[in-house]
């Protein structure tokens, strides 16, 4: 099973990046040199989860082709969905090197893109609901 693998590896970059972090407090110095091991930690394991988020993708086009569905739509809530997982990845890196303020500046801006792609979806629900109505 690949939570494993992805649980072996954040237990390890975690005992590593700790370490390092005790290293540079008791030399002194800033644990700022844990923020690159950690983004290669989140990376590898983001990667490790790629190939599974592509057959989720090819799985729900293929459903949107079946229903005849316009792919316009679909692309858009994907491209929702990414924004939402980067933004999120983002600011959990910014957190990690104790910029709180930095990583509300990149939820907000993920909220801002998402709300943007959305508007053609919800004038789209809109219109649809306005040829419903007598």
């Amino acid at each position: 099973m690949e939570i494993f693998q992805i649980v072996a590896i954040a237990i390890v970059g975690v005992l590593i990046i700790t370490t390092v972090r005790q290293f540079r407090n008791e030399a002194g110095t800033s644990g700022i040199a844990a923020l690159p091991l950690t983004l290669v930690v989140a990376i590898t394991i983001f990667a490790l989860l790629l190939d599974r988020l592509g057959l989720v993708f090819a799985t729900l086009r293929d459903l949107a082709s079946r229903a005849n569905l316009n792919f316009l739509y679909l692309d858009t809530v994907l491209k929702i969905i990414g924004i939402a997982y980067v933004a999120e990845f983002g600011a959990q890196v910014c957190r990690d090197a104790q910029e709180s303020a930095v990583a509300a500046k990149v939820e907000l801006a993920g909220k801002v893109l998402i709300m943007v792609l959305a508007v053609p979806i919800v004038v789209a629900i809109l219109e649809v609901i306005l040829q419903l109505l007598p």
